[in-house]
């Protein structure tokens, strides 16, 4: 499927995972990316689903903002919760595909509080 056309996609990272992709100079996913054989990434209206459902006990997490365009024909969007596309990558993500990174915080009750930076890609 071609991309939807959005031009930063995001991924989530506990710190420890993305301190260890800094120190490689790529990024080689999560567990549960190398199990399914792709990085799982999300576009920025289904950030906050992610986090809810896979992360809801997390407190290290730093959210990778992506380019596209550097991404080329490894991206592909898939369906995949209810039938959304999802972006997925099919290979490392190199550190110079990366705009920016920053951490997700929390609320006094506990929810998600997307970095500042997020707003300017809305």
């Amino acid at each position: 499927m071609t991309d939807p056309a959005p031009t930063l996609i995001f991924k989530i990272c506990h710190a420890p995972e993305w301190h260890e992709a800094q120190l490689r100079g790529r990024y080689d996913g999560s567990p549960k990316d190398r199990e399914d054989g792709f990085l799982h990434f999300s576009a920025q209206a289904q950030l906050l689903g992610t986090l809810e459902k896979w992360y809801a006990t997390a407190t290290d997490l730093i959210l990778v903002a992506v380019h596209t365009a550097r991404l080329g024909a490894a991206l592909s969007w898939e369906p995949s919760r209810e039938g959304a596309l999802f972006p997925h990558l099919y290979a490392s993500l190199a550190l110079s595909a990366v705009a920016w990174t920053a951490p997700i915080g929390r609320d006094t009750c506990g929810g998600f509080v997307l970095p500042a930076a997020i707003a300017d890609h809305a």
